[in-house]
């Protein structure tokens, strides 16, 4: 596969959060300068994440939804049913784009995806991801090693919002969350990845966008 294309995954199905992340930690440790970028798109089972900088009193309430300490960047945030995540494995050293770049690219993905469905949104340079109304409907996270990364994005769409109150959403007490389906009389879920996939592309150096469907190593 030629190192200039992005391969494009979609994961059926609810995945379990942590077969996922060490996938992505095998595909970045194990890939060399001829290995393509990769962007998987997938929705977690219920799951919070404890990034590296989170702190334990954040968590409020978490019942019976399982905590995993991770290695992204960022504080507490919860991944699950309806919400989707786009995980980007890029060489961002062979991309010449440092991290704030990427996470600018990520952002400005979202807010063109929410303005083509007429939602005004803006970021935060003092809480990186995107909000509407001052509400957070995307949160981000990467993780960077030997100039490659992973981890990516979460967008709130169409989930069950309640367990945003069992903790400190990404470390800020009382912060307000959205989603898509709040802002529109109707959406259609594949429609929706597919605008982000555009948007991620054209923020990302307008590269191929391969669909590939081979599982991912686990």
């Amino acid at each position: 596969m030629p190192r200039n294309v992005v391969n494009i995954r979609r994961l059926s199905g609810l995945q379990p959060y942590q077969p996922v992340w060490r996938a992505m930690q095998a595909y970045t440790e194990g890939r060399d300068e001829s290995s393509a970028d990769e962007i998987w798109l997938l929705q977690h089972e219920p799951v919070f994440t404890m990034g590296r900088n989170a702190k334990r009193e954040h968590l409020l309430e978490t019942g019976d939804i399982p905590v995993v300490d991770i290695d992204r960047g960022g504080q507490v945030t919860y991944h699950g049913p309806g919400q989707l995540m786009a995980y980007l494995l890029l060489d961002i050293r062979r991309l010449k784009m440092g991290v704030r770049q990427i996470v600018s690219a990520m952002e400005h993905a979202v807010i063109n995806v929410l303005s083509s469905y007429g939602i005004q949104a803006e970021a935060r340079a003092d809480a990186p991801g995107v909000y509407v109304d001052g509400a957070k409907i995307a949160a981000l996270g990467l993780r960077v090693k030997q100039g490659r990364c992973y981890h990516g994005l979460s967008f709130n769409i169409d989930m069950d919002m309640t367990p945003f109150s069992r903790i400190n959403p990404c470390g800020y007490a009382g912060l307000a969350v959205t989603q898509l389906k709040d802002h529109v009389e109707s959406y259609d879920w594949q429609e929706m990845e597919n605008r982000l996939l555009k948007q991620l592309q054209q923020q990302l150096g307008d590269r191929p966008f391969v669909e590939i469907t081979e599982p991912v190593r686990r």
